[in-house]
């Protein structure tokens, strides 16, 4: 088979053509496309913080920090950019090269931004490399955030244009695109991906990988969910997903976007270990590490690295060519932003 071409005009019919394929004759395309781009034993591993939690006045159906939601998450202020600092050396000392900082925002208020650089410079100075999700970004932030160092911005599409005002209604799916935009035209990498097991139908999945790989450039980084089904939220009651048809969407994913790193994201706790390296098997190269996900559970570090090595796979180190700049020290204070 010859190298994968990185490819902008997926049809809906071809998706679907290889969601249909043989799971076996499906795995192994989706492993020798990834083979072509990636050291198959090797995944890049990163720390999530939630930086702000609760209080979000979205209405995304599947989230425990939705306000207009009963559930369990307790509404926080903006952390103290020291706290946030103590959590990223944490990080690194666990073993992770990327540290994901995310805000429950509609978008970041202006009051925030000088805390939100000041923590990008810090974490970027420790060399780490910087991934925020803060919600939509106009073109400003994007900017300013881009000045400040950040390498990543999150930000998911969720899941295909169509099923969207099904799951959100407070922002519609092309200003998520337009969020997208704004990151790109700054210089900052995508991680953009979506959550599965939401009651999409398949073509609704075929339909997410179809608006992720045919963007102008395809993400960075492309986080694939499993729902984590939290009670006070509408998706609390979803029937699971077969996980045969977890393992597709990874596998399809990586045959769209063959350079794309393929985070195995949200809800790997209730994965077991074969159902996770099957998934590293489809192509999936990059998972969060730590024992929580902003607000949902994670496995522990030690169940992570215990996996690792009876798979004989190794976290990714930085390449040589991406280590992060030295950045001069900032000179802000560090105090607590009054915000909510």
């Amino acid at each position: 088979m010859s190298d994968a071409a990185v490819r902008n005009d997926w049809s809906r019919e071809e998706i679907l053509a290889l969601f249909a394929k043989p799971f076996n004759d499906l795995l192994f395309e989706a492993q020798t496309v990834h083979r072509q781009h990636f050291d198959p034993n090797e995944v890049q591993v990163s720390t999530l913080l939630s930086i702000k939690t609760g209080a979000c006045p979205e209405d995304c159906a599947y989230c425990p920090q939705a306000s207009r939601y009963h559930t369990d998450v307790q509404r926080e202020r903006l952390m103290e950019v020291e706290k946030v600092l103590e959590g990223a050396r944490r990080a690194k000392a666990a073993g992770s090269t990327r540290f994901c900082m995310g805000a429950a925002w509609r978008s970041p208020h202006e009051r925030d931004m000088p805390y939100v650089l000041e923590m990008v410079k810090e974490v970027k100075a420790m060399g780490m490399e910087t991934c925020m999700t803060l919600g939509m970004l106009d073109e400003s932030q994007a900017e300013r955030l881009a000045e400040a160092g950040l390498d990543y911005y999150n930000h998911n599409l969720d899941t295909s244009p169509e099923y969207y005002c099904d799951i959100i209604t407070t922002r519609t799916f092309g200003d998520r695109l337009n969020t997208l935009s704004n990151v790109r035209s700054a210089g900052i990498k995508v991680c953009s991906g979506g959550i599965v097991g939401m009651g999409e139908q398949q073509r609704d999945r075929a339909g997410l990988l179809q608006s992720l790989a045919n963007l102008d450039e395809h993400p960075e980084s492309v986080p694939i969910n499993l729902l984590v089904k939290v009670a006070g939220t509408p998706m609390a009651d979803q029937d699971d997903l077969d996980p045969f048809e977890f393992i597709r969407t990874i596998a399809v994913a990586r045959i769209m976007m063959p350079k794309s790193h393929v985070r195995l994201s949200a809800g790997r706790e209730s994965m077991n270990e074969q159902m996770q390296a099957m998934a590293f098997m489809a192509g999936a190269n990059s998972i969060f590490y730590g024992e929580k996900l902003l607000t949902t559970p994670n496995p522990s570090a030690t169940k992570d690295m215990d996996l690792f090595d009876r798979l004989g796979i190794k976290p990714a180190a930085l390449p040589a060519d991406e280590q992060p700049l030295t950045i001069e020290k900032p000179t802000v204070q560090y105090f607590d932003a009054a915000s909510a």
